[in-house]
């Protein structure tokens, strides 16, 4: 489960690698053209989800490693911390969109669209729906917050790749520049999706509260023993997506021998980490 989930995770991120290099390069080319900010502005954009794609990757592959003596846990959080990277480099780009937004209203430039620019802005917007999509599919499959704070992201650039679009056609039709207005909404969306990656990645580094779906559903799960009584005071520590922790009391009658308390304890420990991928420690209290 976890060679495929990495599997997955690493071909997911180089096909995303390969999609925004192409496209960044072809916005490039097109932004320089037409001396548009907004076009280069998103180029940039699809560079840093290529280089978030690149850190996704490396941070997978790390969180991968085995459990050694100095972190009998694993390393899974490290996918946290990659996380946070790719949050910042979001946010990052997005600072230095704004900035060269506003000095393009300060000193106002020409812009120079054509035929083939809006061929190519229409189907940079398909492939990054599409891309996006697929990627956010991916990760939530997985769990991998990662991908889906890369699927989002991309499929939030196609929104905003329209806006630019549209800031073409108007200029086009009735010679208004508002593309560097345009690079300002960009950089600001990019900024605030920035932002928000930020406070969930540290949330996770942090420690949130588990979901209660999944803690009714252990409990539930552990009460279908017929030896157990009661189910309390479940506790799930996070080691990384898919890496759970755990220890939680069951009430069992006094009457039980210890050889028949440890293979109950045995089957609970071994039916919940196969149906859920958490290993408990099952404490007993007798009545």
């Amino acid at each position: 489960m976890k060679n495929n989930r990495e599997i997955v995770v690493v071909k997911t991120s180089i096909i995303s690698i390969i999609a925004n290099i192409i496209l960044a390069g072809f916005k490039a080319f097109v932004g320089f053209l037409a001396n548009s900010i907004a076009i280069i502005s998103d180029a940039i954009n699809n560079l840093s989800d290529a280089l978030s794609s690149i850190i996704t990757i490396v941070g997978t592959k790390l969180a991968g490693k085995k459990a050694d003596k100095k972190h009998p846990y694993g390393y899974g959080r490290i996918e946290y911390m990659t996380s946070l990277i790719v949050s910042i480099i979001v946010l990052y780009a997005g600072i230095t969109s704004l900035i060269e937004s506003i000095k393009k209203i300060i000193n106002p430039e020409e812009s120079d669209y054509s035929t083939i620019t809006l061929i190519i802005l229409v189907a940079a917007i398909a492939v990054k729906f599409i891309l996006g999509l697929y990627v956010k599919k991916k990760g939530k499959e997985v769990n991998s917050d990662s991908l889906v704070a890369s699927g989002t992201d991309a499929f939030n650039d196609g929104i905003l790749s329209i806006s630019v679009l549209l800031s073409a056609i108007i200029y086009i039709i009735f010679n208004i520049s508002l593309e560097a207005y345009v690079g300002i909404l960009l950089s600001v969306f990019i900024i605030k999706t920035g932002l928000e990656l930020v406070k969930e990645s540290v949330d996770n580094m942090i420690g949130i509260r588990i979901e209660s779906d999944l803690a009714r559903s252990i409990k539930k799960e552990i009460s279908k023993e017929k030896d157990v009584e009661g189910v309390f005071d479940l506790v799930l520590n996070d080691y990384g997506p898919d890496k759970y922790l755990g220890s939680v009391h069951i009430e069992v009658k006094d009457t039980m021998t210890v050889s028949d308390l440890d293979i109950l304890s045995r089957r609970i420990t071994k039916n919940i980490m196969e149906k859920y991928g958490v290993i408990t420690y099952n404490r007993c209290l007798f009545y």
